[in-house]
């Protein structure tokens, strides 16, 4: 059974682990997970680098590993960040999956974060045994990918999936991460939209929150107002992903991420809305939470370098890196 090192980058940290997958469709092993700050404000050339030097070092850890997949923050295509926001200064151009070959002498598999997250629930979690799984995880911000037979399907652009970046009124005025104001979901649906959703609707003597996580927590302890903003924004949410099922009609969509465990009134308001906006035929397509929690996106990253590196790679999809 080959095992990968894996690496998931985000903006905060870098965790990496060693995945071992079952050739005959089990259970991944994930082992010594540790993790890493990202030091974004260091800028891509230092990540790099700083990146490059702890592969090596996992590497030698570790006798006859198969390879090294990596599911990267930023707009990924064959094996380069094309985009990237201001998150990751600099990071934009950095040729990612060139330098960790370099460093370990290994075939390396790349692709974005969220396409990695939704390649591990896709072949190993809530997607599993079916063709076409929108995943979508909702976090600091929101990301989606679409899995489908297997493969990331990733557009012209290397962008296909970024379901933040659908418009909803919600959000008309409210700076996205991508910088627009026209009203994207993400900036009132996501951790960070959360809060900032709460703070544009409270009055002048409700003190202001610094994240999701204090509107999650004053909803739990019985805060009407909080809970409101909760219902509304993951409604919004809803909205959003039944308008994204009407036009890619997949099998199910996988919800996952830290705001996809606010609970039951979270979820409650994310499905009224998917129910309201989803067309008579996709509105059965079932919202179902993810469940490889963190440990998705380092499966999925064994399982980006198992289709580069193996015989059945897919050189059609430009996310996935040959080296």
């Amino acid at each position: 059974m080959p095992t990968y090192l894996t690496i998931d980058l985000g903006g905060t940290k870098i965790a990496t682990g060693f995945v071992t997958l079952d050739d005959v469709g089990g259970t991944p092993v994930v082992e010594d997970l540790r993790t890493i700050p990202t030091e974004a404000a260091r800028g891509g050339d230092d990540i790099l680098r700083r990146l490059a030097a702890l592969a090596a070092d996992r590497v030698r850890e570790r006798d006859g590993l198969a390879g090294v997949g990596i599911g990267s923050a930023g707009v990924v295509a064959d094996g380069t960040i094309i985009a990237a926001t201001d998150l990751i200064p600099r990071w934009t151009g950095q040729r990612v999956a060139d330098a960790l070959a370099e460093a370990t002498g290994l075939g390396v598999g790349m692709v974005n974060d969220v396409v990695a997250h939704g390649l591990g629930e896709a072949h190993h979690g809530a997607g599993r045994g079916h063709a076409c799984i929108l995943s979508i995880g909702v976090g600091t911000g929101i990301g989606g990918a679409l899995i489908e037979d297997g493969h990331p399907v990733t557009g012209a652009h290397a962008v296909a999936g970024h379901i933040g970046h659908i418009a909803h009124g919600l959000g008309r005025g409210v700076r996205c991460s991508c910088g627009t104001d026209c009203g994207h979901i993400e900036p009132v649906a996501s951790g960070t939209g959360l809060a900032a959703l709460y703070n544009l609707m409270k009055d002048d003597a409700t003190p202001a929150v610094a994240g999701g996580k204090d509107v999650s927590e004053l909803a739990a302890g019985g805060d009407a107002f909080a809970a409101e903003v909760i219902a509304r924004s993951a409604r919004a949410l809803g909205e959003a992903l039944g308008g994204a099922v009407n036009l890619l009609d997949p099998d199910v969509v996988v919800v996952s991420g830290s705001v996809a465990e606010s609970g039951a009134l979270w979820w409650d308001a994310l499905r009224a809305g998917f129910a309201d906006s989803a067309m008579a035929l996709t509105r059965a397509i079932p919202l179902l939470p993810g469940e490889l929690g963190g440990a998705a996106p380092l499966i999925g990253a064994a399982v980006a370098a198992a289709q580069v590196i193996g015989e059945h790679a897919c050189p059609q999809h430009p996310s996935i890196a040959s080296i």
